[in-house]
Order: structure tokens, then C-alpha cells, then sequence
């Protein structure tokens, strides 16, 4: 295609800044605004710069938006929906597809109203009620916060005691840490099976045909232990709209094309032998999805995206065999803590014992002089991606690449994909939710 102009705006966090540099490698014209003070050197020297976003609406052909937040309370939905009642093409949501990420009550009460099978679950406001709830109801459960806090990671709990004893405890030590600020939380019956995500892309009328299935592992440490996080790496592989899009956002696909939808929605899963089970959204691209993607592209990433904001039918083409992400971070990640970061991580460089960046991606990152370094102060300078016509191939190929960068005091997980050829890929097969054509 010919070049066209890409505006790329992070009103909150830096989380675009690959997908920025991948439109800009292409040949096309970008500028990309970074609203936090803290972030604004993340993409420098990689990314063309703007001051002022609104400033430039009117030069761009396509603007995107990388979240639903806009500083701590305000959606970026609101925006989206204004510049396309202007006529601008715009890659973001809509204020109620940013409420299905911000009120886990609203988001199931859409799957239901449109017949999707959901998981039992109750939104609590007082932490009295809640643990009433569990001991009149005693079973394993899942806490969500809502609100404010739910994007505190840790806060989200996994219950593992049958009489959810257990969850009864972390609430009430909520209540104590967090009554002040966590005003309202979910508890949703734990389900067991495979954890899986669907991922579509919208263009403001229909998906398109090719879907995206993600495994995300959250926990710090191997072995799914430690802290939770806001992903440590991804798996994943495309396919057609089997039986886990079609009972999933094959059923809403009409409310998103009433409500305008534009861009990377995903829905998180547990299915098992009896269903698919919804459990969140994700109404935005995924972190560090969304460079994993890209890496599976064949075909032209700005061409993609000018057609998906445009309303027009993307020809996509995607590697068909498996990918892998791993994201690499410096400490204090997952906390905050200024001092350990300016001690240990600060402008750490990133230094790469070959000359090929092939599967290298960009998070929290700038350029000096040519010299890679991090950026920021949230510790995840860099993801590295592999793909293979087998996940085990994909993961060689990452840890490979991994084995040949040097970052004084990194740390990543070393088990990305493991849950595939352990076993998740087989039930899967098994159930037959993966249809024709699912790997």
C-alpha cells in the first residue's frame, strides 16, 4: 500500500510502542504521544514523537488508542466514538465496550443477555456479604477486584480449599489492607480445565475470519508461582471461527457491530468437557500480545490496521504453525520500589551478542547513540519472540534468542508453552473445541 499516516496515542502508559515502531519500519508516517511524564522516553530514538495528539487528528489517516484509560478514570472509548462521529478512522472502543474490562458484572450480564454460558458469579460492594456468600456457599472461588484496584495484579486471588475457607481468609485481610480502596470485588465459582484465550479482531461491522487462540501466564515464576503480574509471556496459534469463537463472540458480534467496536478484543476461558466459560475481557490489545501478534503477521502490519479502522475486509496472513512470547524484566518488576530501580535497572542496557533483532520487541525501551536501553520506570524493557511449526520449535527459537542478549540482573520465565505440549494442546483436541482447521 501506499504510506499513510499513523497517529498512535497512550494516554496513560507507554504500551504501544512496538506495534508504533513495526507501522513505522513498514514505511508508513508516524507519530506516537506518550501522555505519563514518567514514560515519555519510552520510544525515543525508535518512534517519530508528538506533544500534542490532538494537534495532529486531523493529519492522521488512522489514529489508535493502546487502552481504555485516559489518566485514572476516564475511558478512551469516550474519545474513540467522538473522532469517528467526526469521520476519523480510529483503531479503540466505545464507552461500554471499555465497560467490559472496568465492571466484570456489566460484562456478564452481556454474555448472558446474548446467550453465552457463563460461570456462576456474585459482585459484592461490602466484604461482610462476600464471605457470607462463601460460607453459606462453601466452594472453591476466584476474588476480582473491581473498579480502581483491579489492575493491581496481586489482588486478584485463586482459591484452592473445597469449603473456601481459604478465600474467606484473603477477604477479610482485603477488608483490613484494602477496605479503602477496593470498593467492590467478584467472586466467580472456579472452574477446572484449560485456560484459553480468543481473540478477534474487529472492524466495526464483523471479525475478521482469522482468529487468535492465547495462553497467558501471569505468575513471576515458573511453574505458575509467585505474584501475579501483568503477563510474563503468551502462546498461541490462529485459526478459523471454530467452536470456541462461534459460543463465544460469534453470539455477540451483532451487540459489537451496534456498538462500533474497532480493534483486539479478547475473552479469556476456562472450557472443559461440558462448556466454554467465560471469565473476562480484554476490550484493547493484550500486552505482550499484541507484539506477538505482529510477529506472526505475513502480511503488512499498517495495511491491517488502515483496513480494520477503514471498516474494510483485511486480507490477513498469519504464520499457521505455534508462537511464543517471553517478556524480560528488570528488577523491583512486578512492584514498584524508585530506589531498587534507579540502583539496579535505570537506562540498563540492553546489549545483543548478535546482529540480527529478528523476534526482539519493544516494551518499556528507548535509543541512545544507537545503544538500546531501558526506559521508564516500570522494569519490562524488552520482549523476545520465537514461532515453530510445533510449540516446542517456537520455544527453541525464543530461548535461543534469549541466550543471546545480555541485560545485567534480567529475570523471565523459562517455561512458556510448557502448558501446550504437557498437555493442554491434547485435551483441547480432545474436547473437540479446536473444529477443522484448529492448529
Amino acid at each position: 500500500m501506499d504510506s499513510a499516516r499513523f497517529l498512535f496515542v497512550s494516554a496513560d502508559a507507554a504500551l504501544i510502542t512496538d506495534l508504533a515502531w513495526q507501522v513505522h519500519r513498514e514505511g508508513h508516517d508516524v507519530k506516537y504521544y506518550i501522555e505519563a511524564e514518567s514514560d515519555k522516553e519510552i520510544g525515543d530514538g525508535f518512534v517519530p514523537k508528538t506533544d500534542d495528539w490532538e494537534a495532529e487528528v486531523d493529519w492522521a489517516d488512522v489514529v489508535v488508542f493502546d487502552d481504555i484509560w485516559v489518566g485514572s478514570d476516564v475511558g478512551t472509548g469516550a474519545l474513540a466514538e467522538e473522532l469517528r462521529e467526526e469521520g476519523k478512522a480510529v483503531v479503540g472502543g466505545t464507552p461500554n465496550t471499555d465497560r467490559l474490562e472496568e465492571d466484570r458484572g456489566y460484562a456478564m450480564e452481556v454474555l448472558e443477555e446474548h446467550g453465552v454460558t457463563t460461570i456462576d458469579h456474585h459482585v459484592f460492594r461490602d466484604f461482610d456479604e462476600g464471605i457470607r456468600h462463601v460460607q453459606e456457599n462453601p466452594a472453591p472461588y476466584v476474588i476480582k477486584p473491581l473498579g480502581e484496584v483491579q489492575n493491581v495484579k496481586r489482588l486478584l486471588y485463586v482459591g484452592n480449599e473445597d469449603d473456601g475457607s481459604d478465600v474467606v481468609d484473603v477477604l477479610r485481610a482485603y477488608k483490613k489492607a484494602w477496605g479503602h480502596r477496593m470498593k467492590g470485588f467478584q467472586l466467580q465459582r472456579k472452574v477446572e480445565g484449560v485456560e484459553i484465550a480468543i481473540c478477534g479482531f474487529f472492524n466495526g461491522d464483523e471479525f475478521i475470519d482469522q482468529v487468535n487462540f492465547n495462553f497467558e501466564h501471569k505468575k513471576l515464576f515458573p511453574g505458575n508461582i509467585g505474584p501475579s503480574t501483568g503477563e510474563m509471556g503468551t502462546s498461541m496459534f490462529w485459526a478459523g471461527q471454530n467452536e470456541l469463537f462461534e459460543e463465544t463472540f460469534g453470539k455477540i458480534e451483532g451487540w459489537l457491530a451496534d456498538e462500533g467496536y474497532v480493534g483486539s478484543i479478547d475473552i479469556n476461558c476456562i472450557v472443559n468437557e461440558s462448556g466454554i466459560y467465560p471469565l473476562e475481557f480484554t476490550p484493547r490489545f493484550g500486552y505482550p500480545t499484541i507484539a506477538l501478534q505482529e510477529e506472526s503477521f505475513e502480511s503488512g502490519t499498517g495495511q491491517f490496521f488502515y483496513d480494520l479502522a477503514h471498516g474494510n475486509d483485511p486480507e490477513l496472513s498469519v504464520h499457521r504453525g505455534y508462537q511464543i512470547a517471553v517478556r524480560v524484566v528488570l528488577p523491583p518488576f512486578p512492584f514498584d520500589d524508585e530506589k531498587t530501580y534507579d540502583e539496579n535497572s535505570r537506562n540498563a542496557a540492553v546489549v545483543f551478542e548478535t546482529e540480527s533483532r529478528d523476534g526482539i520487541h519493544l516494551e518499556d525501551a528507548k535509543s541512545v547513540d544507537g545503544q538500546w536501553r531501558a526506559a521508564g520506570d516500570n522494569g519490562m524493557p524488552i520482549v523476545v519472540t520465537g514461532k515453530g511449526e510445533t510449540m516446542q520449535a517456537a520455544r527453541e527459537r525464543a530461548y535461543d534468542r534469549i541466550d543471546d542478549i545480555v541485560m545485567p540482573n534480567m529475570y523471565y520465565r523459562d517455561d512458556i508453552g510448557e502448558r501446550w505440549v504437557d498437555g493442554d494442546g491434547d485435551r483441547l483436541l480432545a474436547w473437540g473445541y479446536l473444529g477443522p482447521g484448529g492448529e
